[in-house]
């Protein structure tokens, strides 16, 4: 395999660790490695990519809302760094980097663009009529993915393939593949034993409506009617974003007691060792969501929405049964699992130990990579 120059653009900097690390290890190996990301203030985060022999280069892409300004200057930007640096192969991950750098990967005529679909978001949602931002979107996404023999789409899902398919924005001419999500690193997130003691479940999401916020945070009031001692803890920002959860909601969250919020943290590893359960109701559209697959891979079990990319985290057979799946927007659903589990904890430690092999079996992200580096190789 000859070595490639392979050109990595993403929306946000701790992605690229949390998310792509492992890949760009395995790539660094064979292949000249580097990013587009926005600006990285947290020089851990570019130390390590230094460390591991990869080239920054930086921009200053808003990813969460539209900024006409901002993603001109990512236009820009990205063509100059292109044409400096001449890529065999270009791998943007999510929305903006995969529309804005699909075209201008194009117009540069590199040779492999492998384009990442990591859920559909908001963009996708069926909430009544389309926002002009959703219009937009589905227009820009069709033509920057107009199939070419350079063009190799990546999706974390069959759904969102067949969404894009019934939607005309894609056609049975574009060539794709479908991996288990991002993967999740087995070594870092080792399995321990589940708290069934005292019983806590916790969510990981940023606090946007389609995450589920409210939903947890009805569900939980639900549940402390009850059994007051149970506790509820919630990770994630509350930042600048178009589907932000209200003010009012973020208040309560913060000042009733309902939930220990706990804000974004660096490392969730410990807090999901202290849980019982992990819960995530979403509706967003995901991939496959990274913090499911962590609270798989320490043995945690779930309960999460039968939603896009949500739905694969959960094994469907029985005796192999990992967690419950809920339907979307349903708090009084969402609370009578979690009593189910309250009152049934040998099966919070038997579905988290059904979990971490569920996770094993197949979302390894040593397995996940191995797709991936043949796509971006053109060896898939």
């Amino acid at each position: 395999m000859d070595r490639k120059k392979i050109l990595i653009s993403c929306d946000s900097p701790r992605s690229l660790l949390d998310f792509r690390g492992k890949l760009m290890e395995a790539l660094i190996e064979k292949h000249e490695v580097m990013v587009f990301s926005p600006k990285i203030d947290q020089e851990s985060i570019s130390m390590r990519l230094k460390e591991m022999g990869v080239k920054i280069y930086e921009n200053e892409l808003n990813p969460s809302n539209v900024s006409i300004g901002s993603d001109l200057k990512y236009l820009v930007a990205l063509h100059k760094v292109i044409r400096a640096v001449k890529p065999d192969v270009f791998f943007p991950y999510t929305f903006k980097p995969v529309i804005y750098g699909s075209f201008v990967a194009k117009y540069c005529r590199v040779q492999r663009i492998t384009p990442m679909l990591t859920g559909l978001g908001y963009n996708f949602l069926d909430t009544g009529p389309r926002t002009w931002v959703q219009k937009i979107t589905r227009i820009l996404l069709k033509l920057s993915l107009r199939a070419s023999k350079r063009l190799h789409i990546i999706f974390q899902n069959q759904d969102d393939y067949e969404l894009l398919i019934r939607e005309h924005v894609l056609t049975k001419r574009n060539k794709f593949a479908v991996v288990n999500g991002s993967g999740v690193d087995l070594s870092s997130y080792e399995y321990s034993p589940p708290n069934v003691q005292q019983i806590s479940f916790l969510m990981i999401a940023r606090l946007i409506n389609a995450k589920g916020i409210k939903e947890y945070y009805e569900a939980a009031k639900l549940i402390k009617a009850k059994f007051p001692e149970v506790e509820f803890k919630l990770i994630g920002p509350y930042d600048d974003n178009i589907d932000a959860i209200s003010d009012d909601l973020y208040a309560k969250i913060r000042s009733d007691g309902t939930i220990q919020y706990l804000g974004l943290l660096e490392d969730v590893r410990p807090y999901i060792r202290q849980s019982s359960v992990v819960v995530l109701p979403s509706y967003y559209g995901e991939g496959v969501p990274r913090c499911l697959l962590e609270g798989m891979a320490m043995g945690r079990a779930l309960i999460t929405c039968n939603s896009v990319g949500c739905r694969e985290t959960i094994n469907p057979l029985l005796r192999k049964a990992n967690g419950f799946l809920v339907p979307v927007k349903d708090a009084r659903q969402l609370a009578s699992k979690m009593e189910y589990y309250i009152r049934h904890t040998d099966d919070i430690a038997r579905f988290g130990a059904n979990g971490r092999k569920y996770a094993t079996e197949k979302f390894d992200v040593n397995k996940v990579n191995e797709t991936m580096i043949r796509v971006l190789e053109g060896t898939y």
